[in-house]
Order: C-alpha cells, then sequence, then structure tokens
C-alpha cells in the first residue's frame, strides 16, 4: 500500500449513514471489482469497486461485504468475506490481507475467509425482507463486460427468485456525493502531489520536448510522493492536439510558439484530482494566446461564484455558456449575428466550448451524483472552462477542484500556478 492508512472511522461513518437510510429487515451485499485480464495470461492490476471502498477500505480482489443491520445473530450485521492468502500466493503475488489486517483497515470485526460466503448467504436470505444489490447505475456508464456484482445478482437472483429485491446504488449516490471531512482531506493530498507534477513540468517544458516526456516526468513525480498513479489516462496536447478533448495519443513534439494543454491529475489512496493547465511550449504566452487564457480563466472564477448551494447544473451550464459567449465576443471568434441568429438547441459558443464545465469528483474521477438535483454543500466538483480553436491550431482549457462551503467554495488548488505572470516566471526561471 502506497498510501498512509486511511482511519477505520471514515469507512465506520459511511457504513453507519448507509444503515440509517435502510428499511428495517434489509440485507446489503457488495462484491469486489474483477482484475481484468489483457492478452495471454497477462491482467491489469485492480481498479477497486469504489462502493466496496467507501464502505470497507478493503483494496483487494474477491472481497464480500454484507451488511445486516438487523440479523438475530449480532455477529452477522457487518462482515467482511476475503481471499485466503498461501505460501504460493505470497509468492507470486505477496501479501494479501489477514483477517487481522482487514479489521484493522475496514473497522469491521466479523472478517471471514471467502470460501464461507455461499453456506453463510443461504442462512441470511432466509432471514431477510429486502435485498439490496449494487449494480454501476453511473449516467455515462457502459456495460461492455460483465462485473463480479452483476454475475452475482445474475446467481442470486436464480436461486432466490421470490425475494424483494432492491437498488444499492441510488443509496450510495446519495451518501457519496457529500465528501466527510476525511474524503476531503485525500482529496487534498491528490491535489497537492499533483501540484508538485505541474511545478515539475512547468521547468521542463521547452521546444522539441515530446509530448511523452512530459508525461513521464508526471508520473514520476506522482509515483514518488505516494500516488496510485494517473486519476485517469493523461490529456498532453500541444498546438491543434488540444483542440481534441480525449486526446491521448500524446506522441508528438511540442513546437515553439504553441500553446500545450495538459489535463492530468493524480490519484491518492483511490481518491482522484483532476486539474488542466495549459501554457506556452517557450515560456512566453503571445497577445493572442494571453487574450484567450485571461478569457477563459476569467470564466473559471465567474463560475466558481456561480457553483453554490442551490444550483441546478443545467442552469448554472447555461449561464456559463452565456459567460463564454460574452468571451467570445470580445475575442472575435463570433459575433452579434451568429448569435441573434443561432439556433437555441445549437448556441453560437458551442463551436469554440463544446463540453461541460463541472463534475462531481471524488472516488471516481466523474463521481457519482444527480445533476438535476441542487448543489449542496458537502460536494466536490471540478470546474473546467475551455475555448478551442481549430482554425488557429490552439486550445486553452483550465480546470481546478472545489468543495462547496456554507459560505464560500474552498479552492481544492488555490496554490497551483494561474496566473499568467507566475507561469511564465517559473517556466523561465532555470
Amino acid at each position: 500500500m502506497r498510501y498512509q492508512k486511511i482511519d477505520p472511522k471514515l469507512f465506520e461513518q459511511n457504513r453507519e449513514r448507509l444503515r440509517q437510510r435502510l428499511p428495517p429487515n434489509s440485507l446489503v451485499i457488495l462484491n469486489s471489482n474483477d482484475i481484468l485480464p489483457t492478452n495471454a495470461d497477462g491482467s491489469m492490476l485492480l481498479r477497486q469497486n469504489s462502493d466496496i471502498f467507501y464502505l470497507s477500505g478493503i483494496h483487494q480482489e474477491e472481497t464480500i461485504l454484507v451488511l445486516f443491520p438487523d440479523a438475530p445473530d449480532e455477529k452477522q450485521r457487518e462482515m467482511l468475506f476475503t481471499k485466503e492468502t498461501s505460501e504460493l500466493i505470497a509468492i507470486w503475488e505477496g501479501d494479501k490481507h489477514t483477517k487481522n489486517s482487514a479489521r484493522e483497515t475496514s473497522g469491521i470485526q466479523n472478517v471471514h475467509w471467502s470460501d464461507a460466503f455461499s453456506g453463510t448467504l443461504r442462512m441470511l436470505m432466509t432471514q431477510a425482507e429486502h435485498v439490496f444489490l449494487n449494480t454501476n447505475e453511473h449516467a455515462r456508464a457502459t456495460d461492455r463486460v460483465e462485473t463480479r456484482d452483476l454475475r452475482f445478482i445474475r446467481e442470486t437472483m436464480r436461486q432466490y427468485p421470490l425475494h424483494d429485491y432492491q437498488r444499492l446504488a441510488p443509496i450510495m449516490a446519495e451518501l457519496r456525493i457529500i465528501k466527510s471531512d476525511l474524503e476531503v482531506d485525500l482529496i487534498k493530498k491528490a491535489c497537492d502531489i499533483t501540484e508538485s507534477g505541474f511545478r515539475r513540468v512547468l521547468k521542463f517544458i521547452k521546444p522539441g520536448v515530446k509530448e511523452y516526456e512530459i508525461e513521464a516526468e508526471l508520473i514520476h513525480e506522482y509515483l514518488s510522493h505516494g500516488s496510485d498513479g494517473f486519476a485517469y489516462d493523461p490529456i498532453i496536447g500541444s498546438g491543434k492536439n488540444a483542440c481534441v478533448l480525449h486526446y491521448l495519443e500524446n506522441h508528438d513534439t511540442c513546437e515553439d510558439g504553441q500553446m500545450i494543454l495538459m489535463d492530468v491529475a493524480s490519484r491518492y489512496a483511490n481518491y482522484n484530482s483532476d486539474l488542466t493547465r495549459t501554457v506556452p511550449v517557450n515560456g512566453r504566452f503571445t497577445d493572442r494566446q494571453r487574450s484567450v487564457y485571461e478569457a477563459v480563466l476569467r470564466t473559471m472564477r465567474a463560475c466558481n461564484a456561480m457553483l453554490r448551494p442551490g444550483m441546478i447544473l443545467k442552469d448554472y451550464q447555461e449561464e456559463v455558456g452565456k459567460l463564454v459567449q460574452s468571451e467570445l465576443l470580445e475575442l472575435g471568434l463570433i459575433t452579434q449575428k451568429d448569435v441573434d441568429d443561432q439556433d437555441s438547441n445549437k448556441p453560437a459558443y458551442k463551436k469554440y466550448f463544446m463540453h461541460g464545465t463541472s463534475h462531481h469528483i471524488g472516488l471516481d474521477v466523474h463521481d457519482v451524483g444527480d445533476n438535476w438535483k441542487p448543489v449542496c454543500e458537502g460536494m466536490v466538483f471540478t470546474i473546467e472552462p475551455g475555448i478551442y480553436i481549430r482554425e488557429e491550431n490552439f486550445g486553452c482549457r483550465l480546470e481546478n477542484n472545489y468543495f462547496v462551503g456554507r459560505d464560500e467554495n474552498i479552492d481544492l488548488m488555490a496554490t497551483i500556478p494561474v496566473e499568467v505572470e507566475e507561469i511564465e516566471e517559473i517556466m523561465n526561471s532555470n
């Protein structure tokens, strides 16, 4: 484990919050994610199911969490089933959780090996009235690969077809959308590591550098600070590549006079950060680049003032569109006639700003949340406006992460350089 031990109080509190939302006599079962295959006998590293991590802190395959608050046997009210290790597994894969280490990590006292689960399940199913099972219900999810949870749902419903099955996902989304102080601390740690990486590459970027060399500098800095690695596949696009929203090749050479857009951030203890910065390859903004950059920066700051408790994200996005429209008029990228003649379903500003401005962030980069419900205190969002000018072969996006506070938002990336003068000073300080 690269990160420092997380206080199990976090997971104990999360389980208690879930228990308070369950109807009487409810059984909850969650499964860890699979270790996915690549080719031949290869496999990927485990990316743990966010919900089971949220409730247990266990980052290990073949883990099952069972919560049955009203179980007649108090030892069955909270149970964790983990993969039993062996000398062979230890030799090939290293240490796995012991029962004691699983208890210390999760705060769950009743830990069993996974092979005891099926027999226990039969006993619990005869006692439970409601059975809550987990699925990925993120609005943008695509279930092309069947998960361990989905296989478990299919098999459980086959064996026990007459039970009352319920969706756990809506409850988990309501819980996870509000971040506790401990969670915010973990997100802030990811942001701090991201800052170290950005400051490092500001002194590295120069004409002739490859985009993938910048990527290498960043991952070196992240890992040396105990990060889990990249929070998402890094986007490092110079010149026209900055206008490709999900540019992932990172293989071109950074040329003198270009801008380079870097949408790249670290993950720490399974919690994510999400940063975007756009800087001049040669360390000096041209007048045009600076004008566009400062338009985006003004928009980001105005968005922070708007993204407050009570705001609906759909309404927020419409207001952001008006801000960007005003900036584009000032930059001469659209005309008033373009605005007057625009289709309400395809406003003129979308030629240069075509994506959403904010999303929840936490255990997932695009974290769970209901975009139709009002913003609330305790949420954490990205704010990431951009202007992409394909005809001029450059784009600019800026992005920070914000905690929605009672009186004002807290910028979790406030110390990461964003002003033109500071960026130029650091880039030319070698």
